[in-house]
């Protein structure tokens, strides 16, 4: 199985600013002196290859959107958590790869927070005749939700105008159901409104999408359904949104956890990989870069036998399971 990211930031969009884009040029330009870069093949090999990554990519820039591709889905059906900004390159995806022929796409949400669901607007496979959109969650208003974003004044496109046949579908929470080929188990989450993650099983491999969800220290058993969640996932989509320091104090009850708590309950899980996901907005690339470097070294410090791989979400990455 394979997931792809099309949209990992938090809370909103954020976008590279002429700033950050000048101070980066200027840093590669550095670095690449002296080294006879005189063809667009060699300076694609050295960026690809010899550049610091914080300035050959970034971390993020839309909000969730995170596909996956399970073994046994037919060739014209896709899945999918949340709608967020990112949605929009993931619609061009699936027209540009289906080219004219229609397909079938599930479409999983956490909840209906707009940073979650701001995407749908501008997904193109919703105008188009012969599209299915099967769109799953377990509130009671996620078809208000979606139906309301469109409504004016804040869109001039109202849902009833969608070409595409669009169908909600109720899931329960710690039930869990056959979609298509995957199992599909969807977990209640502490946050405003009420989050829902879910844990996807296909082929023998397992990820979870958690997002938006809050950890407290002192609330143990509610830890260890977590760890009974994440039991042996090959991959747990964590919010990591603050530091520890922030999710205990000044940011507590706002709904999101750290890269600490993913670390301690993935480490508890045995899960193989731990995605850092939901970056808070205000942290730029540098930041991103120094919370998963300082996560990394987190889990060296308190492992045990078994390793957990660490890795911070962008915009574009893969991961095969």
């Amino acid at each position: 199985m394979r997931l792809r990211f099309w949209g990992t930031r938090g809370s909103l969009p954020v976008a590279l600013t002429w700033r950050d884009m000048r101070e980066r040029l200027a840093q590669a330009l550095v670095a690449a002196n002296g080294r006879g870069l005189d063809t667009i093949d060699k300076a694609v090999a050295f960026v690809e290859g010899e550049l610091d990554p914080a300035l050959s990519q970034t971390f993020s820039g839309h909000s969730s959107c995170v596909e996956f591709m399970p073994p046994g889905a037919a060739a014209d059906e896709y899945f999918v958590c949340d709608m967020g900004s990112g949605a929009r390159a993931f619609g061009e995806h699936v027209l540009a790869r289906q080219a004219g022929a229609p397909a079938t796409i599930h479409i999983f949400m956490s909840h209906t927070h707009w940073d979650h669901i701001m995407g749908f607007p501008f997904f193109g496979p919703a105008y188009r005749r012969g599209f299915r959109l099967r769109i799953y969650g377990c509130h009671d208003t996620l078809e208000k939700a979606f139906r309301l974003q469109q409504d004016p004044p804040c869109f001039p496109v109202p849902f009833g105008a969608l070409a595409a046949s669009i169908e909600f579908v109720q899931l329960k929470q710690g039930i869990a159901q056959k979609i298509s080929c995957v199992d599909v188990t969807p977990k209640k989450q502490l946050h405003s409104g009420d989050s829902y993650g879910f844990r996807i099983a296909a082929g023998g491999k397992s990820f979870v999408y958690s997002t938006d969800s809050e950890h407290k220290l002192d609330e143990r058993a509610a830890a260890d359904q977590f760890i009974a969640f994440f039991r042996d996932a090959d991959a747990v989509i964590f919010d990591a949104m603050y530091s520890l320091a922030e999710a205990i104090s000044v940011k507590a009850d706002w709904g999101h956890s750290s890269n600490v708590m993913g670390v301690e309950l993935c480490q508890a899980a045995q899960a193989k990989r731990l995605v850092l996901f939901h970056h808070e907005p205000a942290n730029d690339d540098r930041v991103l870069a120094r919370i998963l470097q300082e996560t990394q070294r987190l889990e060296e410090l308190t492992r045990g036998e078994h390793r957990l791989e660490v890795v911070a979400a962008y915009d574009g990455m893969e991961i095969e399971l």
